[in-house]
């Protein structure tokens, strides 16, 4: 039974699904100081950790999430792989969507939950960490052994010929096809989308491959698409060499992620959570830590270190 309130913030169920006997909720008078110390006392006890990270994590770095508390999506959901391929249309919005985004998301910078986990991997904890995120931000805080579970942003690729290309260059490649074009932009979104004008995309121009006309789309796992079965091997291999999972920043409501809980537990390996809100695997956690990832993160491994 998850056990939380808003002066705890955390709760710890140290071996629940793993046949043993849940503990209380710890209560001090700080409650930040009391989940670090609880995340650093489960990073202390385990060698070897597989970290899965989500949205949570980049928020700080000003990328959104897309998620509310209670697990709900914030906004509509993102563009599904079959509309994109099958209907023209729904391409121009996508990019002209993109276009306005790239500028603002490509712009983001580590933020001090990436240098946490980057520590983390530096001083041996971490195993792999297999991040649902498609900002490379794992990568330029130092961490190497990085997973891009859902693809890269930075790049493109065609789906005829299969080229891939970097997105600055195909950045340059939408201006070029689509000089004076502007539209009002009401707010930005998580992956580089922005919510703009109704119908601004209708006369937004889309460049082909310029290898062999085919259809350019970003390197990411669209909804409705599958993840590639390399990432998702390598993965699952992460998990049978760690002693336990870390999973921070993310709900997990989608089953690319929450599948390695499940694989954690099956393996009788303790979960840690870190993020703020609801999660598909709250039942099954062994720590459960509502609070910012940069804030506790950083503070765990600080004590972790000291």
């Amino acid at each position: 039974m998850l056990v939380s309130g808003p002066s705890i913030g955390m709760a710890c169920r140290a071996g629940i699904g793993l046949g043993l006997t849940p503990t209380s909720p710890r209560c001090c008078n700080d409650p930040m100081e009391m989940r670090s110390q609880a995340l650093a006392d489960f990073l202390a006890r385990h060698e070897s950790l597989a970290v899965v990270s989500g949205a949570g994590v980049s928020t700080a770095s000003g990328i959104p999430d897309y998620r509310d508390r209670n697990g709900e999506w914030k906004h509509a959901q993102p563009i599904q792989y079959q509309d994109f391929v099958g209907n023209l249309n729904s391409r121009k919005r996508y990019w002209a969507r993109s276009y306005v985004g790239w500028q603002r998301f490509s712009k983001a910078r580590p933020n001090a939950a990436h240098y946490a986990l980057a520590d983390l991997e530096a001083t041996g904890k971490v195993d792999t960490l297999i991040t649902q995120n498609v900002d490379r931000l794992h990568s330029a805080a130092g961490s190497r052994r990085v997973i891009d579970l859902h693809g890269d942003l930075s790049k493109v690729r065609c789906l005829g010929c299969n080229a891939t290309g970097d997105r600055w260059d195909y950045q340059q490649q939408l201006r070029d096809a689509n000089p004076g074009w502007h539209s009002r932009v009401f707010r930005f979104r998580a992956d580089g989308d922005a919510e703009i004008a109704n119908k601004s995309h209708d006369e937004f121009c889309v460049p082909e491959c310029d290898v062999c006309g085919g259809t350019v789309k970003p390197d990411v796992v669209m909804f409705g698409e599958t993840v590639p079965k390399e990432r998702v091997d390598s993965a699952a291999m992460a998990i049978d060499r760690a002693d336990a999972l870390l999973v921070a920043g993310s709900s997990l409501m989608l089953f690319s992620g929450y599948r390695f809980a499940r694989q954690a537990i099956e393996q009788q390996k303790p979960i840690v959570i870190v993020n703020q809100g609801r999660t598909r695997a709250d039942d099954i956690a062994a720590l459960k830590v509502e609070a910012d990832c940069g804030n506790v993160l950083s503070e765990a491994v600080g004590l972790l270190a000291a």
